[in-house]
């Protein structure tokens, strides 16, 4: 999983309320057990027509987002299905944070699995960013955890919280195969101590 410290991107405003995972990936597209290959289909149902053709209203369909990085979102972001495929999409596309007054909690725990940061903040930050956000490519957020903070384009800065270990294991890329692995040397030890008190296990 890649590290996560400090981000500068492109911001896309999606002012809906109650986004679901279903809107985030469509369910047609869970069959694959991949964690690639899923950008394309973001926001599928509301990017593209039936015929596949883009929606040109759509905001990543636009010139300005199309590069886009974060999202600032609307309350209750990600609710609905707990399918671990919405986090997988948004990073495929390029979504390394979302920012929004509150997330499904079971979404919130899945994008801290893969490398996503969900920010929450009050909606009057939540406005501010927004507004910041509509500008397009001519305004960039920056996103600091290491200092907890997002700052707008015209300086202005909201600080938010996130739990001590969740911001461990994003600073330094840990997964749950990653936190194992860390332990690694002690397991191996165990192994080699376990093998000679029990050889026939």
């Amino acid at each position: 999983m890649d590290k996560f410290t400090t981000l500068t991107g492109i911001a896309a405003p999606m002012p809906l309320v109650n986004i679901d995972t279903d809107m985030i990936i469509p369910k047609q597209f869970l069959k694959t057990i991949k964690r690639s290959g899923l950008g394309v289909n973001l926001f599928d149902e509301m990017r593209y027509t039936p015929d596949g053709k883009e929606i040109p209203d759509f905001v990543l369909n636009q010139p300005a987002w199309r590069e886009s990085q974060i999202i600032v979102a609307g309350d209750n972001f990600g609710c609905g299905s707990s399918r671990e495929h919405a986090p997988w999409a948004l990073l495929d596309f390029g979504i390394r944070c979302v920012i929004s007054t509150s997330f499904a909690d079971i979404f919130f725990n899945n994008c801290f699995k893969n490398g996503i940061l969900p920010v929450v903040l009050p909606q009057e930050a939540v406005d501010h960013l927004m507004d910041d956000a509509k500008k397009g490519a001519n305004a960039r957020i920056t996103v600091d955890l290491e200092n907890q903070t997002v700052s707008a384009s015209d300086g202005t800065s909201f600080a938010f919280e996130v739990d001590a270990f969740k911001k461990h294991c994003l600073l330094n890329g840990l997964d749950d195969i990653g936190l194992t692995m860390e332990k690694s040397a002690a397991i191996d030890a165990f192994e080699r101590a376990n093998a000679m008190a029990r050889p026939w296990a």
